[in-house]
């Protein structure tokens, strides 16, 4: 059966970028994520990312069964906290905060997600998660007591991805944050990309098609988009224009 890691391992092969929406349960109603799905669907979007610094599971699994009904495209999980997991996504971005140095992040929360993990059918994709500053205090920065990577601190940021991949992390994911003021530079994925292996999602700050075309051009797999479709959902067709007709230039 192909997973949805050796899909995106795939695409990453093939040099074929991708788009991933980002729904963030507390602020998406059930006709505001209806319409997303149309035009997600319609767009060609390869993957729903699900989830939140503060969401509780009341609303993950609102969002989630309204998914399940509506596409077929995958969903994977993008969690804040133990408590929205669910077995009603197809994966598991199981994040490890490898930017900061908060314990509960890097490794406390993961444990306190076994029992649950253990006996679930998603597909648990281990991810190197690290913010990157984006002009303003992101809600994940705020609720992990962490400090992101300086926007130029291009070689610290190679080097966190580097020790993620080698500790065996099968995605490495620049987060400049939710609200950011601008986006991860282009130097700092073309960096980061020229040295890593493993798949490169870049999210936070990307509100344009020319935002989306820059990085993706730089290196990014996977772009994720979220705040910007909240108020302007059309936008996801320009979105994916830019993102699935680009390829990585080379250095």
């Amino acid at each position: 059966m192909t997973t949805i890691l050796s899909k995106i391992k795939d695409q990453q092969i093939k040099g074929r970028k991708s788009l991933a929406i980002l729904i963030d349960p507390e602020s998406s109603s059930t006709k505001q994520i209806a319409q997303l799905v149309r035009l997600a669907i319609d767009a060609h979007v390869d993957y729903f990312f699900v989830g939140g610094s503060t969401v509780d599971y009341t609303d993950m699994e609102r969002v989630l069964t309204q998914l399940e009904t509506l596409t077929e495209i995958p969903v994977i999980i993008f969690p804040g906290s133990p408590n929205q997991l669910s077995n009603k996504a197809d994966a598991l971005l199981y994040l490890s905060l490898i930017s900061g140095r908060n314990p509960e992040l890097l490794i406390g929360k993961q444990v306190e997600s076994v029992a649950f993990l253990r006996k679930s059918s998603l597909e648990v994709i281990p991810t190197g998660y690290l913010l990157i500053d984006g002009g303003t205090q992101s809600t994940v920065a705020y609720v992990s007591n962490t400090q992101p990577i300086p926007h130029d601190g291009t070689d610290i940021a190679l080097a966190t991805s580097l020790a993620g991949q080698y500790l065996g992390l099968q995605l490495i994911y620049l987060e400049a944050g939710s609200g950011a003021k601008w986006p991860v530079s282009a130097d700092m994925i073309r960096s980061i990309k020229n040295e890593l292996s493993v798949p490169l999602i870049v999210g936070g700050g990307i509100r344009t098609p020319e935002k989306a075309r820059t990085a993706v051009e730089a290196g990014a797999d996977i772009i994720v988009v979220g705040n910007i479709l909240e108020k302007d959902p059309n936008l996801i067709i320009d979105l994916s224009i830019a993102v699935h007709s680009t390829k990585t230039l080379q250095s």
